[in-house]
């Protein structure tokens, strides 16, 4: 039980030394062990704690607790990282989808929207390439988290393996009671061996009273068998679908999330409520009238904006908001690639590395969230990011879209009065 509690305090707190808590279940398994196979002797705590002392040495598991140790070690600290990336992840993009345009933005917004209309153009849809270009430099701090937000993917992609390899956590959970029965039986049938090394290296025991010695075996007999495991047993319902299942739906998503960020101004643009299809390249609103838009595309990100023909961008001016999760995302990947190569984790508490002044919780105006608290769903059970992606358009292009269809409303209401 208590192996099971600090397993569970480890994924969910992570303030536990596996490898330690591995040791001390061994050690004091052993003491019990001891004693049962001993029963006939009286065995102080100073003598036991001498008895636990030999665990390395005698082995008296056989080879369980290594393999153990490293079957658990491993899949604890992929499934704990891989968890706590999702929650990085998502913290991430909640922190920078809400996006407060400038007010250079916000003239080629309209400017793009509604200035047609000056002309009579109403029908007419601004051109591709020209939406492209406003959208860039709408978004171009959000375009300087592309190039660490794909090692992030990467990464991630690289844990994923480990939970579908030797190291799942299910196919290492599943049979543990029955490895440590192993271990059980092992040192039963070495017991005789065992105790007469502990007898030399910690001297004889007491025997105890003859009165006692049978009340003691009776007592002390370990008669407890596990349940067998029946793999058909695993939930596969939509409430608790098996590890496998679940790693092979996430790894699809993140592999569509990769270059999400330099494909977001594309996204939007492609919706045919923002721009004329690639198509219309004659028929379109360039800005000026229904024509070719002869201007070239910048590139993603705040450093390529300084040509932008269409807004203009403080290039001197990185957004601090996007540092910080720039360099959250950093922080995790590297956390990640450690997890893929076995190597224990060090987490802070999330409250302190994502939150605030740190990166990606979105914490600075409302409580943060449990650690692997799952965003708010609406009563058909989706979320926002749900709904936006059912409607055919990326959750993060959103905040664009209505901020460009409430100017464009109030303009409308204004000339209708």
């Amino acid at each position: 039980k208590d192996l099971f509690e600090e397993l569970k305090r480890y994924y969910v707190a992570g303030n536990v030394n596996l490898e330690e808590m591995l040791n001390d279940f061994w050690a004091r398994l052993l003491e019990r062990m001891f004693r049962l196979v001993n029963s006939q002797y009286h065995f102080t705590d100073e003598y036991l704690e001498c008895v636990s002392k030999y665990t390395e040495q005698l082995k008296p598991f056989g080879d369980v607790p290594r393999k153990l140790k490293l079957q658990v070690t491993r899949a604890f600290v992929a499934a704990r990282t891989f968890a706590q990336g999702l929650a990085v992840a998502r913290d991430v993009v909640s922190k920078v989808s809400v996006v407060n345009p400038t007010t250079q933005c916000t003239h080629a917004l309209v400017k793009m929207m509604y200035c047609s209309h000056c002309q009579g153009l109403v029908t007419v849809k601004p051109c591709y390439n020209y939406c492209s270009n406003i959208m860039r430099g709408c978004l171009a701090n959000q375009g300087d988290l592309d190039l660490e937000w794909n090692n992030f993917i990467d990464a991630m992609l690289m844990v994923a393996e480990r939970l579908e390899g030797p190291f799942n956590i299910e196919s290492v959970m599943d049979p543990i009671d029955v490895k440590i029965s192993d271990a059980i039986m092992n040192m039963q049938e070495n017991s005789v061996q065992v105790s007469q090394k502990v007898f030399q290296g910690c001297g004889p025991p007491k025997p105890l009273p003859a009165g006692r010695i049978s009340r003691s075996i009776s007592e002390g007999t370990f008669s407890a068998r596990f349940r067998p495991f029946h793999p058909e047993e695993r939930p596969t319902t939509a409430a608790g679908t098996s590890l496998d299942r679940l790693v092979t739906d996430v790894k699809e998503k993140l592999k569509q999330a990769k270059k999400f960020w330099s494909s977001l101004p594309s996204n939007v643009c492609n919706d045919e409520r923002m721009a004329a299809g690639n198509g219309n390249e004659d028929d379109c609103w360039n800005g000026k009238g229904k024509s070719r838009y002869l201007f070239a595309v910048t590139g993603n990100g705040l450093a390529n904006q300084g040509n932008n023909p269409e807004v203009q961008v403080d290039t001197s001016k990185p957004d601090i908001l996007i540092l910080r999760q720039v360099m959250a995302l950093r922080v995790m990947t590297s956390k990640m690639k450690n997890a893929y190569n076995g190597n224990d984790v060090d987490f802070f508490d999330i409250s302190d590395e994502s939150s605030g002044e740190g990166s990606g919780s979105g914490c600075e105006s409302q409580q943060c969230p449990s650690e692997f608290e799952y965003n708010a769903t609406d009563h058909s059970g989706k979320s926002a990011n749900d709904k936006a992606s059912s409607a055919g358009v990326p959750a993060g292009a959103w905040p664009y879209l209505l901020t460009a269809f409430c100017i464009l409303s109030l303009v409308m209401q204004r000339e209708w009065r």
